[in-house]
């Protein structure tokens, strides 16, 4: 799925809870900007979608990481999205366990512009680093 800022906002809107649906299992992801509670249902539904628009970041972030500033761009050099995208494309990722913000928030002062840094993995994290969903076999 190409990465555009449309595309993003689809894929997170389709993993969210429909009317009705037990929430009792959510997902709950705290970004930069925003927190989500996502169903792990929909989340596996898009995880291929989720992942492919990831690996459309530029090479700096798979597997080494890079600032959040520099994610609006994909590695073609087209300016996809802004910071709400961004952080979209974030959230889902943690969420299907193929991103991670690499130090706490209280530290992300550190950084230029006060965003944090975070990596793309091409393979999924460890539970203890990846936070809550694991993919099921």
């Amino acid at each position: 799925m190409e990465l555009t800022s449309e595309n993003v906002e689809n894929v997170l809107v389709s993993c969210l809870f429909n009317k009705g649906e037990d929430s009792s299992n959510a997902v709950m992801i705290e970004g930069v900007c925003g927190k989500f509670g996502f169903n792990p249902k929909h989340l596996n539904e898009q995880e291929e979608n989720i992942i492919s628009m990831l690996e459309q970041l530029p090479k700096q972030f798979i597997n080494d990481g890079w600032s959040f500033l520099m994610a609006c761009q994909r590695e073609d050099g087209v300016h996809w999205g802004e910071h709400r995208d961004i952080d979209n494309l974030l959230c889902l990722g943690i969420a299907v366990g193929r991103a991670s913000i690499l130090l706490p928030r209280d530290m992300w002062k550190l950084f230029p512009g006060g965003l944090p840094y975070f990596v793309v993995r091409t393979d999924s994290f460890h539970k203890d680093a990846a936070g809550p969903i694991q993919k099921k076999e």
